[in-house]
C-alpha cells in the first residue's frame, strides 16, 4: 500500500526522441504529467531522469511544464538509480513510470528492489517501442517484486479517503 510519507514519484526518460516510436506515447506523457502534478499538490518528492539528453532531447514539454523545482537528472546508464545525483529523499516507496519498460524502467526497478525499496509501477504510464517489449518489461518487473498499479489507483491509494482540497485537486487531474 502506497503511503504519502514514504513515496517518491519517479519519471524515467519521457523524452522527445521517443515520441514517434513508443506505442501509446501520449498516454505515457499524460500519466507522467499527472503524477508530477499530484506530487506537487501532495508535497511528494519527485525525480525525473533523461537518457542522454544531448542525443535524445529533453523531457517533453507536456511533462516538463509540471517539473516545478525538479531538475531532470541526465544519465547515460540505463538504471535511473545509478544516475549521478539520484536520491529518493529518504523514502522507501517509489511510484514510477516512463520509457522504455524493458530497458531503463526495468533496470531502475530492479536496482531499487535490490536496494530494498518497494516499487510500484504505473502500468498505464509505461511504454516501449513494441508491445512485446513493454509486456516483457512489465512482467520482469512484477516477477522481481514490483507492484503493478495505475496512475489513478496509486494516487487514490495514498489518500485513502475522499475529501479535502488536495483530494479534489488530484481527482480533477484523473477525471
Amino acid at each position: 500500500m502506497l503511503e504519502r510519507d514514504r513515496t517518491t514519484v519517479l519519471v524515467i526518460d519521457v523524452q522527445e526522441a521517443f515520441r514517434k516510436g513508443v506505442e501509446h506515447f501520449d498516454d505515457v506523457a499524460r500519466g507522467s504529467a499527472v503524477l508530477l502534478q499530484a506530487a506537487q499538490i501532495m508535497s511528494l518528492p519527485a525525480v525525473v531522469t533523461e537518457q542522454y539528453p544531448k542525443g535524445l532531447g529533453a523531457t517533453v514539454d507536456e511533462v516538463a511544464r509540471h517539473l516545478g523545482d525538479v531538475e531532470p537528472l541526465p544519465k547515460t546508464v540505463f538504471s535511473g538509480a545509478s544516475a549521478e545525483g539520484f536520491d529518493l529523499g529518504g523514502r522507501d516507496q517509489v511510484l514510477m513510470c516512463g520509457i522504455e519498460a524493458h530497458v531503463c524502467v526495468h533496470q531502475t526497478a530492479a536496482e531499487l528492489l535490490a536496494a530494498g525499496a518497494e516499487v510500484h509501477v504505473a502500468v498505464d504510464a509505461v511504454g516501449s517501442r513494441s508491445a512485446l517489449d513493454r509486456e516483457v518489461g512489465l512482467r520482469r518487473m512484477t516477477d522481481a517484486g514490483a507492484l503493478p498499479t495505475t496512475v489513478e489507483t496509486a494516487l487514490f491509494e495514498m489518500f485513502g479517503r475522499a475529501g479535502g482540497d488536495e483530494f479534489k485537486q488530484v481527482q480533477g487531474l484523473v477525471k
